[in-house]
């Protein structure tokens, strides 16, 4: 980090404002494609934003008008393709760029302001929570350039239907961000004048969550609906008597009884 606590990166800003940190991906002559260099630039970001003490809430955006074009095509192979086709091929950088999302213990916030395709979508439905610009569209388009939303699948297809992920991987049709939002890959659309205030009201109400159990809350989501169900009652006994045991939920029930803010929570919490 810089001395100012930014994250030195030309693809990608890092600012921390109070208990946020905010990356926007700002490489506007390519749409905020996903090269190397911007990757890069959200993973270091992400990295610095957990090991911050101060930071609770993570929020991913975007400068001009696409908040995410997908692969870099201008060139060669595309940087989020691995570079191989063959098989034990090196492990995709856009992969571990999505599971060290869906891994951070700090909930991730998706602030939409623009168009999001192919691995863009991934990005945003990789976020816990997504917030779109009304007027943004959405859309699977590899099939159109004959390759296939392969590695983002991973992130996208327990968000979706069989029927809804069948038609849009295969038909590579733009939605709105309504529809995007009714099929479930994001958290919800809001008119463009209406996102920064909904987006600052979704990180209020997290912000007033103890930072563990968001962490295991957040873990409870990605784990338990892939365990069968009696080894899911065992882990979900042991994560509860954690909690209940620890002082982070001693401080919340004494915060409740004596009708105060637990130490966590911003004096914005209140309201």
């Amino acid at each position: 980090m810089s001395g100012d606590g930014t994250v030195p990166s030309e693809a990608v800003r890092y600012a921390v404002h109070g208990a946020v940190a905010t990356l926007t991906m700002d490489q506007q002559h390519n749409r905020n494609a996903l090269t190397p260099a911007l990757m890069s630039g959200l993973s270091r970001g992400l990295e610095a934003a957990l090991a911050d003490e101060a930071v609770g809430v993570v929020v991913l955006t975007n400068a001009g008008p696409a908040f995410c074009a997908g692969a870099d095509l201008s060139g060669g192979t595309p940087a989020a393709a691995g570079g191989g086709k063959r098989r034990g091929a090196r492990r995709d950088g856009l992969a571990d760029l999505l599971a060290a999302i869906q891994d951070s213990t700090k909930p991730v916030v998706a602030r939409i302001a623009g168009h999001c395709v192919a691995g863009g979508i991934g990005l945003a439905a990789a976020c816990d929570l997504s917030i779109a610009d009304g007027a943004a569209r959405f859309g699977f388009t590899e099939v159109r350039i004959g390759v296939a939303p392969a590695i983002i699948s991973v992130v996208c297809l327990p968000k979706l239907r069989r029927a809804d992920a069948l038609e849009l991987f295969l038909s590579g049709e733009r939605i709105t961000a309504a529809r995007a939002a009714d099929v479930g890959l994001i958290t919800r659309a809001v008119p463009a004048a209406d996102l920064d205030a909904e987006v600052a009201a979704v990180v209020a109400r997290l912000l007033a969550g103890g930072p563990s159990a968001l962490a295991a809350a957040k873990r409870l989501v990605y784990t338990i609906p892939g365990m069968g169900r009696e080894a899911a009652f065992t882990r979900t006994t042991e994560v509860s008597q954690a909690l209940f045991a620890s002082a982070e939920a001693a401080e919340g029930m004494a915060a409740f009884r004596e009708k105060r803010l637990p130490s966590w929570a911003p004096p914005s919490a209140a309201s």
